[in-house]
């Protein structure tokens, strides 16, 4: 497996309009590989504020920028290059100002 990761096509998600803080913000992912219980894909959102519960995910940010709020009042701040791990279970709210695009292993 080989390719441009910026460029590689994306299928569109749904997100639960309940789940919208503000903006229209939409998502869209694709698998890559999976290695047993392990799958790597991208995902990518677009500008605005959305809620989220998280599963076990580690990822690295490709471009954009955004800051994810933790319920406990943190907060994670992401610029290319960053890399995070999320927690299934934590709720979070994305707050996108550039659309964002990770790679991740979850």
């Amino acid at each position: 497996m080989s390719g441009d990761v910026e460029a590689h096509p994306l299928q569109p998600g749904a997100l639960d309009p309940a789940d919208v803080v503000h903006g229209t913000p939409a998502v869209a992912s694709t698998a890559l590989a999976t290695f047993g219980d392990l799958s790597v894909g991208l995902w990518e959102i677009t500008a605005g504020a959305v809620r989220d519960t998280e599963i076990d995910e580690v990822f690295v940010v490709l471009s954009g920028d955004a800051t994810v709020r933790f319920e406990d009042g943190s907060a994670l701040e992401l610029r290319p290059g960053v890399t995070a791990r999320l927690y299934a279970g934590d709720r979070t709210v994305w707050e996108v100002r550039e659309t964002l695009r990770k790679v991740y292993v979850a």
